[in-house]
């Protein structure tokens, strides 16, 4: 006789899951249907959304240039899990010509060390972690300069007594 529990996970006796899925020795699916995630430019897109916004997951690629790359290989902007395998491999090679993730941030991080090196007035703020690009800073930027320390008030020479 199997006992039933109340608690909605599953127990070593009951393989079941909530929403009528499976525990299984590979992890949790829907009775056997495994979706791949798609892997492009080093990272796996989502397969439930549109490729236009798939595309955007990877680091460096934007609106504008996710709608380039569909215009350029005259995709249809259909979900990312009906793509079929000459479509990823193709989009595999457009997204090849750009500059994206970790390519990206080191050209970034290199570029703004040449500033630093260099000690021109964009490298002495990204050095004193203040704002670059003309920003006031006498009442806003608190992101980058950090939590507010209270001066101490002044005393006023009428109020002291001599």
């Amino acid at each position: 006789m199997v006992a039933i529990s109340s608690s909605p996970w599953p127990t070593a006796r009951s393989p079941f899951l909530p929403h009528g899925r499976w525990l299984t020795k590979e992890g949790i699916g829907h009775g056997g249907l495994r979706t791949k995630c798609v892997r492009i430019g080093g990272v796996e897109i989502p397969n439930h959304k549109r490729v236009e916004y798939s595309l955007q997951y990877i680091h460096g690629i934007g609106q504008s240039r996710s709608r380039q790359i569909l215009s350029v290989l005259n995709f249809d902007n259909k979900i990312t899990k009906d793509l079929s395998e000459e479509e990823v491999i193709a989009l595999r090679k457009e997204v090849a010509k750009y500059m994206i993730g970790g390519d990206l941030k080191r050209f970034n991080h290199v570029a703004i060390e040449r500033l630093k090196d260099i000690s021109c007035y964009r490298g002495i703020r990204h050095n004193l972690e203040l704002p670059v690009r003309g920003q006031r800073t006498k009442t806003n930027c608190r992101t980058l300069k950090g939590k507010r320390v209270s001066a101490a008030k002044k005393k006023s020479p009428s109020s002291r007594e001599e």
